[in-house]
């Protein structure tokens, strides 16, 4: 008898199972139809085909390394007025080095669009670098970043940077900011679909990295833990059309110790995350503002240093006269 109700549980729970997974299943199903069979979710895939076709053409020319290109002279006359009120106006404010990361199998021809955008609203470091391909460790590519973050910052003489990571690229930048103490160097970090809670599509890439981009990995869980005194700013931006993060909200960042804001789009893939013009527009004006309120913060405390010492000497030569 008691081997009868066993089985008879068992066969309960399979069925539960069963159960559960084809809800799963037809759920998923009914958001693919209403996202990526409406008109914008079947625009949003012909861009997405037409830029990885571009985007296939200019891989080669991605794979040399790119050299730092800091640029003198910060104009803005050339720009329409739309654009105009986007462009960091503080050369000082505008020479914070901004440094973009690529995704999984991918280089910095990712860039080439959003790094154009970026320089011509006035930002004058914008440097895409390459990890290696070969790289098994999300780990491993986090210590390679934090070596390329110290030699931006010394070859600009800059105390911060802002990070720009799609895909893999922003989570390699989490890691080195969360876990190994990059936030004291990183002021701004930007991630464009990247899977911070996991992503199902990683079980179809059969190599080692793509396990640590799966749901409940041991990279994942490791940034789920608290980090009370994280000190860099996070942008996220994702897309409810995004094929490569499965599910899409699995692109958002939820974390009760991170400063997060947040750009929701609808009707942009995976790959095109940083052509899109929307993408761009609210990124640059986010870091510009940021720029901005950071430099008259600086400025604010300069004026209180000076006439605190101003305050001091006078002082001082009051005493002498006496």
């Amino acid at each position: 008898m008691a081997t009868a109700h066993a089985g008879l549980r068992r066969l309960r729970a399979l069925a539960d199972g069963v159960g559960s997974v084809a809800a799963e299943v037809a759920q998923a199903g009914n958001y693919a139809l209403r996202t990526f069979a409406s008109p914008a979710g079947m625009r949003g895939m012909a861009v997405e085909w037409l830029w990885l076709a571009t985007h296939v053409a200019l891989y080669p020319v991605g794979l040399a390394e790119e050299t730092v290109r800091p640029q003198g002279v910060y104009r803005t006359d050339s720009l329409p007025p739309a654009k105009r009120s986007l462009v960091v106006a503080d050369p000082a404010a505008a020479g914070t080095p901004i440094l973009l990361i690529h995704g999984i199998m991918d280089n910095r021809s990712v860039f080439t669009v959003f790094g154009h955008a970026l320089r011509r609203r006035g930002f004058g470091v914008v440097h895409a670098i390459n990890y290696s391909m070969l790289t098994g460790d999300l780990r491993d590519a986090a210590n390679e970043l934090r070596s390329h973050v110290e030699r931006l910052r010394e070859m600009t003489g800059s105390d911060k940077v802002h990070i720009v990571g799609h895909s893999l690229g922003g989570m390699i930048a989490r890691y080195y900011v969360q876990r190994m103490g990059g936030d004291e160097a990183v002021d701004t970090l930007v991630t464009l679909g990247s899977p911070h809670h996991g992503s199902n599509a990683a079980y179809l890439l059969p190599i080692p990295l793509a396990r640590q981009l799966r749901p409940g990995s041991d990279v994942v869980s490791e940034l789920e833990e608290p980090a009370p005194r994280c000190r860099t700013r996070f942008l996220v931006v994702w897309s409810r059309l995004d094929e490569m993060v499965v599910p899409q909200r699995n692109a958002r960042l939820r974390h009760p110790d991170l400063d997060v804001e947040e750009l929701e789009l609808r009707d942009v893939g995976h790959l095109s995350l940083p052509i899109d013009p929307r993408t761009v527009h609210w990124v640059a004006g986010t870091l510009a503002r940021g720029e901005r309120e950071r430099a008259e913060r600086d400025r604010i405390r300069a004026s209180r240093l000076g006439t605190g010492s101003l305050r001091l000497a006078g002082r001082h030569a009051r005493d002498s006269a006496s």
